[in-house]
Order: C-alpha cells, then structure tokens, then sequence
C-alpha cells in the first residue's frame, strides 16, 4: 500500500434514463470550436476542443485569464477567470473522475456519459478544480525555490534544521563521505563536511552529499521502526530506500518497507508519521476508518503532520 497524497477526486451525474418509447426531439450535437490555427509548422497539430456550457467572458477578464494548460490537453474550459485546457480520455469506469497532477487537469468520463454532462460536471467542480491547479503551482513554485546551488556553502535541511556544506578533503572520514559538526552555540546552521576537493564539480558535491544523507536516513529509519512496530503489534522484514518523485513509501503483506530518503529533510513527527503510516498497513491494508485509527494510535496529530508534509517545500536534487 503506497503513500501517496493523490488529488483526484470522484463526480458523475447519474446514467441517463432508457428513453421513453413514441417521438423523441432530437437534440442538436454538441458543437465543438478547434482552438486557433499555431504559426507554420511541418505537422498540423490536434486542436483543442471546446465544449457547448462555457460561459461568456466579457472582454475585460478575458486579458486577465489565468490558464492551466496539460501538456496532453485536448478540451478546454473557462471557468471562473481561468483557462483550464485539461487531458480527457473515456474508458471502462462508471463516474467522472479529476485528476489535478503536476502537469494539470486529467478527466475520465465513461463511454454512454456525453461531452455535454462532461462539461457541466467540470463547472460544478470548478471550484475544487482552480483551487487544486493554483495549489499545485503554488507548490512548483516553492520547490523551484529551493534548487540546490551545489558548491561550498550549499545550504538544505537536515531533520528539519538547515545544514551547510563545507568541501573539506583533509579530514579522515573518506570512508564515511563527511560528518556533521556539532550544533553552533551561536544558533547558526550546523556544517556537513564533504571529504571533496575544492575543485569538485557540481556532480560530484551533490552525489557526495547524497550519499551521506541517504546513510543518516537508513539508520533513522530502522531506529524509527523498530520503535513504531511493536506499539502497533506488527513485525516488519525488510528496509529499501525509494527515490521515487511522488510517494513517500509504500508497504507490502510480507513486511517490506520502502521509505523515500528524502524524508530525511523533515522533522523528526513527520518522519514518525510516515513510518507509522507505512507500518499501520501491516495491520490494514487500505485507508479506511480502522486503519486511521491505527495509525492514530501511536500519532496522535498525524492530520496535522500529514499536511505539513504536503505543504512543506523539499529541496529539488536535479
């Protein structure tokens, strides 16, 4: 069971009734405006449909539109005072579905549900559709602030406290890639010590300091499950660390944990959420009620340490 702070959410009007026997009106299909021809290029390209329910925009807010626009998109809607053009694909499901990832909008629609239900579930949804898209770059916005420069002084945080770091290549701890000074009386920020030469390329300090916290989070790790697992009557088997982009870990029956070792940059409660969090799913392998409770159990304010982790920014590595 992963770990994995989705932001879809579930919308569908109910299936169309069998229609009543005698002469039926037909209605007019729904029209469908390609978007503005692109300059000259060697292909033409996939416009972008519009669906029949937009609403009228007066000339004035249509300068000011915000626009969310999928790298997939192939409709688009106006809602509010932003352009959204969103991802659309039908297929084997029974609901409208909206997915707001990284890249925008997605939406799922069943095969019988026409353009025109689509489209009037997206306005009752836009809401929750704007606000989700202005989170989401919100939050793009914070990571892209906290790329890491990597040179001498680099600055991230370790548990939660920043650290610097300092290429230091005399030191005696080659073995071990570098040490962390102890906290300075002064309040200022500790000082990883990297066995790199002055002449490191960014690379080379980046992998260096990779590797060291990639050490401190396994140890951390181990600690913290050895502590969760008995309080919560599980027992788990194995550790890996994951690199992945989205989840912060997942779990398997057979007690496997992965962890994402960037975790290592939050405070100790929020690591200790995840940890629970992954282990409570040897209990209960799914997020109903019984398995917050469990997880409620040994964290207390897991609500509260779950949205900091989706709210605090992580240092972006590439």
């Amino acid at each position: 069971m992963d770990l994995f702070e989705g932001l879809g959410n579930e919308f569908a009007p109910a299936k169309p009734p069998e229609p009543k026997r005698g002469k039926v009106k037909k209605k007019a299909p729904p029209m469908v405006t390609p978007a503005p021809a692109p300059p000259a290029a060697d292909a033409p390209q996939q416009p972008i449909q519009a669906g029949p329910a937009l609403p009228a925009v007066p000339l004035r807010d249509t300068l000011a539109l915000a626009s969310f626009v999928h790298p997939q998109a192939t409709r688009e809607a106006v809602l509010g005072s932003a352009r959204v053009a969103y991802e659309f694909k039908r297929g084997k499901r029974k609901t409208i579905g909206f997915l707001v990832g990284a890249e925008g909008l997605s939406v799922r629609a069943p095969r019988w549900v026409t353009l025109r239900d689509v489209d009037a579930a997206i306005q009752e949804k836009a809401d929750w559709i704007i606000r989700k898209l202005l989170e989401t770059r919100q939050r793009h916005a914070r990571v892209e602030a906290t790329r890491i420069e990597w040179k001498d002084g680099a600055e991230f945080p370790f548990m939660g406290e920043p650290v610097v770091i300092r290429l230091d290549p005399k030191h005696g701890f080659a073995s071990v890639g570098g040490t962390l000074d102890e906290a300075d009386a002064a309040g200022g920020p500790r000082i990883l010590r990297l066995a790199v030469a002055q002449n490191a390329g960014p690379s080379q300090i980046r992998d260096a300091a990779q590797a060291w916290l990639m050490r401190q989070a396994r140890k951390l790790f181990i600690e913290r499950l050895d502590h969760f697992a008995p309080r919560l009557g599980v027992r788990w088997q194995k550790l890996s660390l994951s690199n992945a982009a989205t989840r912060w870990g997942s779990a398997s029956a057979d007690g496997s944990i992965r962890l994402n070792w960037r975790l290592i940059h939050f405070r100790l409660p929020v690591i200790d959420y995840v940890v629970a969090h992954e282990l409570a799913h040897l209990r209960v392998m799914d997020h109903s009620h019984r398995f917050w409770e469990t997880v409620e159990s040994v964290v207390p304010d897991y609500d509260l340490l779950r949205q900091q982790l989706k709210d605090e920014a992580v240092p972006r590595w590439n």
